[in-house]
């Protein structure tokens, strides 16, 4: 980690950003943004990644300022199938911003997609989470001001293997309001609390964001995220196991889940997919 002992907020979430998930990964996994009434469409992706931070000898020299490379391809439904998302995700955003390119198949051109960043809609959200809330969060700090509160004992989501089971379908998992509980694991975890509040002159639709990250690995487990009148809007849960071949703890199941309208977003379902996470990839 590049800050064991963090004196800081942003510290912190640096830790999170830049944890152990391997060198590379190849998965496939589906994306369900629900309906109130548990009505979805599925949005089905192949995802590849290269953690070039993570690799045995690396130096910021040789990392030439990119931590990570992404590419992800959707396959279904057929009016989205096709479109292709590259990022080269930068080390220092204030030298040079995250590096991110789009194909659209009806265009038939790459272009350039700096929109992928911040609090502009995820791929395939339905309006439901920002771009910088895939993996808990993502990308650049610098919007917020970050505060270390400490650290307590809180439950969360942890050794999640029943919901990452292959035995499960979707429609075992995706039920309205929330997913099914029968298959979700809580564990009273010690955890660091940190506080982001959206900086004066700035702008986020998030006002305020409570992150809760996991002390012995920095997987970020839980967040709360506040409206502009200071309301809990959403919350964030990271469904966590550990993968023992690695070893690395990382999530199986990601949600989004919009308090206000009833709704919710399943990111990383994967139980029904050929392939889950293959770490192997080089």
């Amino acid at each position: 980690m590049p800050f064991p002992i963090p004196k800081d907020g942003v510290e912190a979430i640096w830790n999170h950003i830049l944890r152990w998930r391997g060198n590379a990964f190849d998965r496939n996994f589906g994306v369900a943004p629900m309906t109130r009434g548990g009505d979805y469409t599925m949005v089905e992706f192949n995802e590849k990644g290269d953690f070039r931070y993570n690799k045995e000898g690396m130096t910021e020299e040789k990392l030439e300022n990119v931590i990570a490379m992404f590419k992800q391809e959707i396959f279904a439904p057929a009016r989205v199938a096709g479109r292709i998302l590259l990022v080269h995700e930068t080390l220092d955003q204030n030298k040079e911003n995250r590096r991110a390119w789009l194909y659209n198949p009806g265009q038939r051109r790459v272009r350039r997609a700096p929109n992928v960043a911040f609090d502009n809609p995820r791929t395939a959200s339905d309006g439901l989470a920002t771009s910088d809330q895939l993996d808990l969060f993502n990308g650049s700090p610098e919007r917020y001001n970050w505060t270390l509160v400490g650290r307590k004992e809180i439950l969360v989501p942890y050794n999640s293997y029943k919901l990452h089971s292959n035995q499960l379908k979707y429609s075992d998992i995706l039920k309205p309001l929330h997913i099914n509980q029968e298959y979700v694991r809580y564990e009273l975890h010690r955890v660091w609390v940190v506080d982001a509040v959206l900086k004066e002159g700035t702008r986020h639709v998030y006002k305020r964001r409570t992150f809760y990250m996991d002390e012995d690995s920095w997987q970020t487990l839980a967040v709360d995220c506040y409206d502009n009148r200071d309301e809990l809007w959403r919350v964030q849960e990271g469904y966590a196991l550990n993968y023992y071949d690695q070893p690395n703890l990382w999530t199986t199941l990601e949600t989004t889940m919009d308090l206000q309208s009833g709704r919710y977003l399943a990111i990383s379902l994967n139980n029904e997919e050929p392939i889950t996470y293959d770490f192997s990839v080089k």
